[in-house]
C-alpha cells in the first residue's frame, strides 16, 4: 500500500536527522558540496547551483518550465539545476530535507512542505493569461457522452483524482464532494492519475473513471470531456529557501516577483514563445504567505490527513 504523506514525510526526515547527527558526530567536518541546505544553512548542492522544483503535475512539465529556468540562470549567474519529481509526496520531501532552492509548487504543496518543517516562503503565484488575478479553476469533469450534471451524482462512481497533495485536483474537489454530501474517500471510487493531464484523459476515455478533477489548462486541451463545476483556487505559488544566503534570496525575489513573458522573451530566453510555455507561463504576481490561509482553512475543514 502507498505511504501516506506524512508517513512519508517524518520518514524522509528522520532519516535526514539520523544523517545529520552522524556527520556531527564525525571527528572532521564534512567538505561534501552536496551537503543539503537544511544542514549547511546554504545551498541545495554548491553557490553556483540552484535547484528547481517543479509539482510534476504533467508529462511535459521540465518542457514547460525550462524557458524560466533559462530566464533564473541569466539573471542570477548561476546554474540551475531541475529536479525531477516522481510524485508531489517526493518533492515534499525533498523540501524538507533542503533539496530545493526555488520551485513552482502548488499551494497544498506550499502548505503541506511548510507543515513538515521545509524552510520556504512564497515569493509570487504564476498568472497564465493577461489580466487575470493570480489563481486558476479546479475543474470536475465527465465524459463527453456522459448524463452527469453535478456533483451529487459522483456518488458510487469511479472518480479521478490527480494526487493526494494535488491542490486543485485532490484538496479542493475533496471539500466540494463533502460539500455535496459525498465522502471522497467511502462514497466514492478514488482513482489517482498522478498528472491532472493523465486524470482528464482516463475521465474522457469513461472506462477506468466515470468522473473526474483537474486544473482548468489541463481541461481545456480535450475534447473528450465536459465541465460540470468548477471552483477558483489560489495561485500556485514560486516558493524560495530560507536556507538561501540573504543576497541570493533577494535576487531571485527581484527576479521572480513580477515578470511577465514579454521580458523573459525579451531576454533571449530559448522558447520562451513557444506554445507549450504560453500554456504555463504568461506573468507572476506577488503573493505572500497569508496569500494561502485559504488552504488552511480547507485542511480544517476537511481534516485531510495529508494537510498535517
Amino acid at each position: 500500500m502507498k505511504l501516506t504523506i506524512a508517513r512519508t514525510v517524518a520518514l524522509g526526515a528522520a532519516a535526514f536527522l539520523a544523517l545529520g547527527l552522524a556527520a556531527c558526530s564525525s571527528a572532521s567536518a564534512s567538505t561534501d558540496t552536496t551537503t543539503d541546505a537544511a544542514s549547511t544553512g546554504a545551498f541545495a548542492v554548491d553557490d553556483q547551483t540552484l535547484v528547481f522544483g517543479v509539482v510534476p503535475d504533467s508529462v511535459a512539465t521540465q518542457t514547460n518550465y525550462q524557458p524560466l529556468m533559462d530566464y533564473i540562470a541569466k539573471e542570477t549567474g548561476k546554474k540551475v539545476e531541475y529536479h525531477e519529481s516522481t510524485d508531489y509526496a517526493a518533492l515534499i520531501e525533498a523540501a524538507v530535507a533542503g533539496k530545493i532552492d526555488v520551485a513552482s509548487f502548488s499551494g497544498f504543496t506550499y502548505v503541506t512542505a511548510v507543515n513538515n518543517g521545509a524552510k520556504l516562503t512564497p515569493i509570487s503565484s504564476i498568472v497564465t493569461k493577461q489580466g487575470q488575478e493570480p489563481g486558476y479553476y479546479s475543474e470536475a469533469i465527465v465524459p463527453k457522452s456522459s448524463s452527469i450534471t453535478k456533483l451529487e451524482e459522483f456518488k458510487g462512481k469511479k472518480v479521478c483524482f490527480v494526487d493526494p497533495s494535488s491542490t486543485s485536483g485532490y484538496l479542493f474537489p475533496s471539500y466540494n464532494l463533502l460539500k455535496a454530501g459525498i465522502d471522497p474517500e467511502k462514497d466514492v471510487t478514488p482513482v489517482f492519475a498522478g498528472k491532472h493531464d493523465v486524470s482528464v484523459t482516463k475521465t474522457g476515455e469513461g472506462v477506468e473513471c466515470e468522473a473526474g478533477f483537474a486544473e482548468d489548462s489541463e481541461v481545456a486541451k480535450s475534447d473528450k470531456v465536459k465541465v460540470i463545476d468548477k471552483t477558483m483556487v489560489p495561485g500556485a505559488p514560486i516558493v524560495v529557501s530560507t536556507a538561501l544566503p540573504q543576497d541570493v534570496r533577494d535576487t531571485l525575489t527581484k527576479t521572480l516577483s513580477q515578470v511577465t513573458i514579454d521580458q523573459i522573451i525579451k531576454a533571449g530566453i530559448k522558447n520562451a514563445d513557444s506554445d507549450a510555455f504560453r500554456a504555463t507561463f504568461y506573468a507572476t504576481s506577488p503573493v505572500d504567505d497569508k496569500y494561502y490561509d485559504t488552504i488552511r482553512d480547507i485542511c480544517k475543514k476537511t481534516n485531510a490527513k495529508q494537510c498535517k
